[in-house]
C-alpha cells in the first residue's frame, strides 16, 4: 500500500492566468517607527517598475515585533515574484497559507500587504485610492475627537476647545479610579480604605460620574453639539442597558464597546433595550467577527480597526455589508493607527452610503515629518489627498530618528483592577 504524503506545489501560489504587463513584486519589508511615541508598523512593497512602490498599515502597537517577523519572514516569500494587481488573489493567498488563520498578528500583517497593494493600484492608474472604489459620495468625513480630563471641568474645557474649533463630534471622558475609562488619567483620588485594591475600580461611581459628565456638558453645551463616549468593554449586558438609558436624556451620538467581546452574544438584547446608539468592533480580528456584528443586529455603528481585520479589502467589504444591513461605519482609528491606515479609512469614508461618523486623531508636527501627505483634519472634517495612490509616503531617515521600543504601550490595557484586585477585561 502507497501511503500519500502531502508535497507542497509551488505552482500553486502563482496565478494560473496570464496577466497584463511585466510589473512584479521584487520585495516586501516592514519599517517600524514612534514619531508619537506609539510603535507603528508600515509595510513597503517594492516591484521592478524604477520608484513604484506601495505603504500599507500594519500596526498593531501591543505586539508589534510579531507581526514585524509574519511580513518578513512569512508574508515576503508568499508574494515575491507575483503581479501586484491581484490584490484579492495575494491576500487571499497570505491568509490561508498558515492553515490556522485570522487574529490580530496575521490579519494586521496581512493589511499592510493589501494596503500597500491598492495603494500600488492607484500609482499605476494615476487616481487616488478612493476613485478606484468607485468614486466619492460625499466631500469628506465627518470626524470626532477625544476630550477627556481628570475632572468633568477639564473634560468639558477641553471639549469646548474642540467645539471652538470647528468639531461637532466630541466624544467625553472622565478619569476614575485604576483607569477606568480609556484616554483618561487615573483619577487615584478617592481611595476606598479596607479593599485588598484601596484604588480599584468601581462600576457604580464610573456610572454616577458618566451620568453627570454627560448632564453637565448639555447643561454648559446645550442640544446641539454631539457627544460620544467609551465604556471599554467594562460592563455586564445588564450594567450596559442601565448606563444607556441613564444617559439616554442626553442624547449621546453613540455608546462604544459597552461589554467585552466574550458578551458579544448579548448584543442584539443590549441594542434592543438600548435607547441609545451602539457602536462596537474595536476587538474583532477577522473580516468574519466584524461581518456577524453587523449582521446579528447587535450594533447600530461598526467600529472595527481595519488593519485587524485584514485592510481595506476587509473594510470595503464591511462597508457593503453595513449599507444593506442598516448599519453604519465609524472605523477605529486613535494614535496607533499609521497615517496609511487614517488615509484607507477615509478612502472607505468618502466612497460608501454607509457612513457613519470616523474617529479623527490630530497628529503631531514629528508624525508629518515622519509621514509625508499625512493627513490633516479641518474644522473637524477629513479630506482624502487627490494625489495617486493614498498620497501618503514614509521619510525612512526621519522614521529611524524615532525608533519603536517596547514600552508601557505595550500592555496598558491589562491594568485595570477592581477593589477586590480582579483584573477587569479591556
Amino acid at each position: 500500500m502507497t501511503i500519500a504524503t502531502a508535497v507542497p506545489r509551488p505552482e500553486t501560489l502563482g496565478q494560473p492566468w496570464p496577466t497584463g504587463d511585466g510589473v512584479r513584486i521584487t520585495g516586501v519589508r516592514a519599517i517600524t517607527t514612534a514619531p508619537e511615541g506609539i510603535a507603528l508598523v508600515v509595510v513597503r512593497v517594492d516591484t521592478n517598475v524604477d520608484g513604484l512602490y506601495g505603504l500599507g498599515c500594519a500596526t498593531y502597537t501591543q505586539r508589534w515585533h510579531a507581526v514585524v517577523s509574519f511580513v518578513e519572514e512569512h508574508l515576503a516569500r508568499l508574494v515575491v515574484g507575483r503581479y501586484p494587481g491581484d490584490i484579492e488573489d495575494l491576500v487571499r493567498l497570505a491568509r490561508f497559507s498558515g492553515y490556522w488563520r485570522e487574529g490580530p498578528v496575521t490579519n494586521n500583517a496581512i493589511s499592510g500587504l493589501d494596503m500597500a497593494l491598492w495603494d500600488i493600484a492607484g500609482k499605476r492608474a494615476g487616481l487616488p485610492v478612493h476613485e478606484l472604489l468607485g468614486g466619492r459620495v460625499r466631500a469628506a468625513a465627518d470626524t470626532y475627537i477625544h476630550a477627556g480630563g481628570r475632572m468633568i471641568d477639564e473634560t468639558l474645557d477641553q471639549a469646548e476647545a474642540f467645539l471652538e474649533a470647528g468639531w461637532r463630534h466630541v466624544r467625553l471622558q472622565v478619569g476614575q479610579n485604576a483607569i477606568g475609562t480609556y484616554g483618561t488619567a487615573p483619577r487615584s483620588l478617592d481611595p476606598h480604605p479596607g479593599a485588598p485594591y484601596p484604588l480599584g475600580w468601581r462600576q457604580g461611581e464610573y456610572h454616577r460620574n458618566t451620568v453627570e459628565l454627560f448632564r453637565a456638558a448639555r447643561e454648559r453645551f446645550g442640544d446641539e453639539p454631539e457627544f460620544l463616549h467609551d465604556v471599554h468593554s467594562r460592563l455586564t449586558p445588564k450594567q450596559a442597558v442601565v448606563l444607556a438609558r441613564a444617559l439616554e436624556p442626553y442624547r449621546p451620538f453613540f455608546l462604544e464597546d459597552v461589554v467585552a467581546p466574550e458578551d458579544w452574544d448579548h448584543l442584539p438584547e443590549v441594542r434592543e433595550a438600548s435607547p441609545v446608539p451602539i457602536a462596537v468592533g474595536e476587538l474583532t480580528t477577522s473580516l468574519q467577527d466584524a461581518a456577524r456584528l453587523v449582521t446579528g443586529r447587535g450594533v447600530d455603528l461598526i467600529r472595527s480597526h481595519i488593519s485587524a481585520i485584514g485592510g481595506l479589502t476587509a473594510a470595503r467589504k464591511i462597508a457593503t455589508l453595513a449599507e444593506f444591513s442598516g448599519v453604519r461605519t465609524a472605523w477605529h482609528a486613535p494614535g496607533d493607527t499609521s497615517p496609511v491606515a487614517a488615509a484607507a479609512n477615509v478612502a472607505v469614508d468618502v466612497t460608501s452610503p454607509a457612513f457613519g461618523i470616523q474617529e479623527g486623531h490630530v497628529y503631531p508636527d514629528a508624525v508629518h515629518e515622519v509621514f509625508p501627505g499625512t493627513l490633516s483634519i479641518e474644522q473637524g472634517w477629513l479630506t482624502p489627498n487627490e494625489a495617486p495612490g493614498f498620497g501618503i509616503d514614509i521619510d525612512e531617515r526621519a522614521a529611524a530618528a524615532y525608533p519603536a521600543e517596547l514600552s508601557g504601550h505595550d500592555a496598558w490595557a491589562a491594568g485595570v483592577r477592581g477593589l477586590d484586585g480582579g483584573l477587569i477585561a479591556p
